[in-house]
């Protein structure tokens, strides 16, 4: 049963487009004021958010290595984009950065760095993909209460314009309330939760409505009735409730708000800093996504990290050349994505699609949209990546999985997604260095004889192992040192034998050894011209 109800993967563009093109919708949808949200937090025009939005969905979407993976501007990088276009004196020298950035991630992809994507513990990715839930619940609450002075899109703890926590907006929002905000929010969640159930799914008609696209619409019927009422309780957007897309009055207005790059700035040593800044950052928060998108896909495919920073490269590149933001893989998006029933990267092209269009044909019709039940759509996507079964799937894994995964959480919920990532990788290398350092070594005993046996490859981590180990053989002892179950040895462990040897002379302790020589002949060969090695060498062939 469990089978037949897995999704299967069709083959064509045609057959997976019933799919795709809903989902790309929704995906939109999301997107919009997150672009334009982005945009406004880092002291950009709000038009270069949607330039990067375009630029995100369209050149990357086609180029990319991931099928599911959705790029945009990235709130991880407003502060260095705010700071950026602060010290280089103007946006247009700013863009000649963006562009810059774009370079940088070709070469870090033709260097093969997406590999470094995959020493990121499975147990921090799932912890990272529940924090995002979390916070964008968290994030989203004031949203639906009708507070919407923090910017969409903004997944930090602390805000950097007015100084306030994610906690004290959800207390502010609480007393500064909207009932027409409140009102829009709730009736858009009933309908999402009803899309849920077996009634909702087993209906022709409904399955044929994207729920999100429904909500929207609903959203924009309540709020446009307060509006007709003449009632004080409606949502304006000089309040800012509603999205603010920059409206144009004909074709030629609208893509004079295309920026192009002040390429003079080329001189400035500081715009190449900058680049270099946004590649790296834009490159680790990629492949993260990336791996996140992975993990949701049903199909279980695997991307290819390298062209996926090649394509990130090429979109940066272009979103620069345009006057657009620095675009990376976004979490939000793809999760939206992936939870809308995306198939393959035409949901991802076709969101960029909707956007052009939208920007230049009907910005008057989408800015009569309440960011009330934008939220309401994206609390539903934090519920099904924060979901209870994830947080039981995880303790049952075990505390080595359980810690890193429930300090991630934390971590990000407090700080930011590229410090909380940080602190779960650095506990989860912990433990596996904790867990390599198990049953490496043994040590037995019988009279004055000792067997040490290494049980497998021995690095620096198990150094202090080794040491303590050798300082139990008491004086007057033989003790055979076995390496034979070990391919590698590093130069740490030759290191500490060497001196012990060198002791066990003061201490009438006779070391014999069995297949060591072999291993420091590996690492002589394979690895470096260590000096303690060929000291061990030159000694042993003496002795021979």
């Amino acid at each position: 049963m469990e089978q037949a109800e897995r999704p299967h993967l069709e083959s064509g563009f045609l057959k997976n487009l019933r799919y795709d093109l809903p989902a790309s919708v929704v995906v939109f949808l999301v997107a919009l004021p997150l672009c334009l949200g982005i945009a406004l937090a880092s002291g950009a025009p709000l038009f270069s958010g949607i330039i990067a939005g375009i630029i995100g969905g369209i050149v990357v979407g086609i180029l990319s290595g991931s099928e599911l993976s959705v790029s945009g501007p990235a709130a991880g990088l407003a502060v260095i984009v705010a700071n950026a276009i602060q010290a280089l004196g103007s946006f247009e020298a700013f863009l000649v950065a963006v562009m810059l950035s774009g370079i940088f991630q070709i070469g870090l992809g033709f260097l093969r760095a997406g590999v470094l994507a995959d020493y990121v513990p499975t147990s921090v990715i799932k912890g990272m993909l529940a924090a995002i839930g979390i916070v964008i619940i968290l994030k989203q609450i004031p949203h639906a209460l009708g507070r919407d002075d923090d910017f969409e899109g903004d997944l930090e703890f602390l805000q950097h314009v007015n100084k306030e926590s994610t906690f004290s907006q959800i207390v502010l929002a609480i007393y500064s309330a909207s009932p027409v905000a409140i009102l829009i929010s709730t009736v858009c969640l009933a309908i999402l939760v009803f899309y849920e159930t077996a009634a909702a799914k087993s209906s022709k008609v409904l399955s044929l409505i994207p729920a999100p696209l429904l909500v929207v619409v609903v959203g924009v019927i309540i709020n446009e009735s307060f509006v007709a009422a003449s009632s004080d309780y409606a949502l304006s957007a000089a309040d800012g409730h509603l999205v603010a897309l920059p409206v144009s009055q004909n074709l030629t207005e609208f893509f004079t708000q295309f920026t192009l790059p002040n390429f003079s700035a080329l001189a400035q040593k500081q715009v190449w800093i900058v680049g270099l800044t946004i590649a790296v950052v834009g490159s680790i928060e990629t492949l993260l996504s990336v791996e996140a998108a992975d993990r949701l896909d049903p199909f279980k495919r695997l991307s290819a990290n390298n062209r996926e920073l090649k394509a990130q490269g090429v979109g940066n590149f272009i979103s620069g050349l345009l006057g657009g933001l620095p675009v990376t893989s976004v979490i939000v998006r793809s999760s939206a994505n992936v939870y809308s029933g995306a198939r393959t990267r035409t949901s991802a092209i076709a969101h960029g699609v909707w956007m052009f269009l939208a920007a230049m044909l009907i910005p008057s019709l989408l800015n009569r949209i309440p960011l009330a039940c934008l939220a309401a759509i994206l609390l539903s996507v934090g519920y099904k990546l924060a979901s209870v079964k994830l947080f039981k799937k995880m303790y049952a894994a075990g505390f080595e999985q359980f810690l890193p995964f429930i300090v991630t959480v934390v971590a990000i919920i407090f700080t930011d997604l590229l410090v909380g990532v940080s602190i779960g990788v650095v506990i989860g290398v912990f433990f596996i260095v904790q867990t390599n350092r198990q049953s490496a070594i043994t040590l037995v005993r019988q009279d004055n004889y000792y067997l040490m046996r290494f049980n497998k490859d021995l690095s620096f981590i198990h150094k202090a192992e080794l040491k303590a180990k050798l300082m139990a053989i008491e004086d007057n002892s033989i003790v055979l040192i076995d390496g034979a179950r070990a391919i590698y040895i590093d130069s740490d462990i030759y290191s500490v034998i060497d001196d012990f040897r060198e002791a066990a002379e003061y201490r009438n302790i006779t070391v014999e050894e069995k297949e060591l020589d072999s291993k420091a002949l590996f690492y002589f060969q394979h690895k470096a011209t260590n000096g303690i090695i060929q000291k061990t060498a030159a000694r042993k062939q003496s002795v021979g």
